[in-house]
C-alpha cells in the first residue's frame, strides 16, 4: 500500500495508487475517475408542444428539507435541457432496477427516446416514468453555472414513491442494480 503525507495528515491509498494533476487532468481522466462514484438514474421529463420529452441525468442529488429542494447538473452542450427549462413543471423519476433500456433510451442523441418507455403525463405537465421508485413534481427554483455545466436547483412540489422497487445505480460508465 503506498502511503501519501500532505503536512501532519497521513491518507493510506490503495497499490498503484497515484494522483494526476495538471496538464493530464483531462476530461478524460475525470470521466475515468468519476466513474468509480455510483449514483443513481433519474429521468427529468417534460410535456412540450403535447410530446413527451426527456432526458436522463444522474448528478442528481437532495439539497435540502425545508423548503424541499433538489438539484441536477446539465451539461452546456446538452440540446434537451435547454427544451425542459422552459417548461413550467418538471418530471423526476428515480429510475429502478429494470430500467437500463430506459436510462439508454433517454440518453440517446438521435431517435424517438419515448418510443419504447413507459410514461405517463400529468395535467401540469410533468412527464413520469412508470414502475420508477420515486416520482418528484418540480418547478425551476434557480440555475448557477459552474465550469462546464448547470447546477439546476428545482423546487419539489409533490412526490410519490414506490418502496417495494430498487433503484438503478450508475457505476463503472453502466447501468447495475444494487444486490
Amino acid at each position: 500500500m503506498a502511503m501519501a503525507q500532505e503536512g501532519s495528515r497521513t491518507a493510506v491509498l490503495g497499490d498503484g495508487a497515484g494522483f494526476i494533476g495538471g496538464a493530464e487532468l483531462t476530461p478524460e481522466v475525470l470521466r475515468r475517475s468519476f466513474a468509480h462514484y455510483p449514483s443513481g438514474v433519474t429521468a427529468i421529463c417534460a410535456l412540450l408542444d403535447g410530446e413527451p420529452v426527456g432526458m436522463a441525468a444522474s448528478s442528481f442529488t437532495s439539497v435540502s428539507l425545508d423548503p424541499p429542494l433538489v438539484s441536477v447538473c446539465m451539461a452546456h452542450t446538452s440540446e434537451t435541457w435547454p427544451k425542459l427549462r422552459s417548461a413550467e413543471r418538471l418530471g423526476v423519476s428515480v429510475l429502478s432496477h429494470h430500467h437500463g433500456a430506459v436510462a439508454r433510451a433517454l440518453a440517446a442523441k438521435t431517435g424517438d427516446r419515448f418510443a419504447s418507455v413507459d410514461w405517463v403525463a400529468d395535467s401540469q405537465g410533468s412527464v413520469f416514468i412508470g414502475e420508477a421508485t420515486l416520482w418528484l413534481d418540480c418547478t425551476l427554483s434557480d440555475q448557477v453555472r459552474a465550469g462546464d455545466h448547470d447546477i439546476v436547483i428545482l423546487n419539489v412540489e409533490r412526490v410519490a414513491s414506490n418502496p417495494d422497487i430498487a433503484p438503478i445505480v450508475f457505476h463503472g460508465s453502466t447501468f447495475r442494480a444494487l444486490a
